[in-house]
């Protein structure tokens, strides 16, 4: 295991996209993983791996993030490291999106790591270490046409975390964020709806959204890299930032 990376990291969202990386990247590292996502039969797919425990849960239960807190600490050890990568995209102009749009992001982008964070930073208080990573979005700096109960709950996630990480920094703990742009990952595909990446390289000025300077779409593993790096030793210096990574999409 990479002296530099926790022992064992806990990711929420685990079993596909930016979360999916995550965790390959850590367990290439040679660390230990919790995995949660509410996708048991992606989760499955983990479970094959002597270096992941995979626990079928919902980020909405905190009552199910607290348990399997318990249960790792009680049988495997301290839970030293943290990324929230569980996240819901609702689509559509505000004034037509149903009424359920905004709390369901809410209830997992923000709800979910306020829950986690809550289980897991009064254990890494009492030991005075730990790292916490939040997978945000540039869309929750940026505004963006037909995605607002996705950018709002971005933005609170981001400002969370922050808030976070001046509450925690006393206690040597350490909390960032990383913010992609487009990324291809299923929920992005599912947001093209067929149609060709091409067109976010490009942009949509009828849009309000620039294209992407660096001229490709990220790779979930660009992403990996950075919370990996915000994960590690190598930035014992650095809490409450916001990373973007997203091709210079936004500036």
């Amino acid at each position: 295991m990479s002296a530099h990376l926790p022992a064992i990291t806990l990711v929420t969202g685990a079993a596909s996209g930016i979360g999916a990386a995550i965790v390959g990247a850590l367990v290439r590292e040679g660390g230990r993983v919790v995995a949660i996502d509410r996708d048991e039969r992606a989760l499955a797919a983990l479970s094959a791996q002597r270096s992941i425990s995979v626990f079928p849960a919902d980020v909405r239960d905190p009552a199910a993030l607290v348990a399997i807190v318990e249960q790792v600490e009680r049988e495997l050890g301290a839970i030293d490291g943290l990324v929230h990568a569980a996240g819901v995209l609702p689509l559509g102009a505000i004034c037509d999106a149903p009424e359920s749009a905004l709390r369901d992001a809410l209830a997992v982008n923000v709800e979910g790591l306020w829950s986690i964070a809550r289980a897991l930073a009064p254990r890494m208080i009492r030991r005075a270490r730990g790292a916490i990573v939040t997978i945000s979005s540039n869309a929750g700096a940026t505004p963006r046409v037909g995605m607002g109960a996705y950018c709002a709950s971005k933005a609170a996630a981001t400002m969370l975390t922050r808030c976070l990480a001046l509450e925690l920094a006393p206690h040597g703990i350490r909390c960032n964020v990383v913010s992609p742009g487009s990324t291809d990952t299923p929920m992005l595909r599912r947001m093209l709806d067929g149609a060709s990446p091409s067109e976010l390289v490009r942009g949509r000025p009828d849009a309000f959204k620039l294209g992407i300077p660096l001229g490709r779409v990220a790779a979930p593993e660009d992403v990996a890299q950075v919370a990996l790096f915000l994960l590690s030793e190598r930035a014992r210096h650095v809490t409450l930032q916001d990373v973007r990574v997203d091709g210079g999409a936004t500036f």
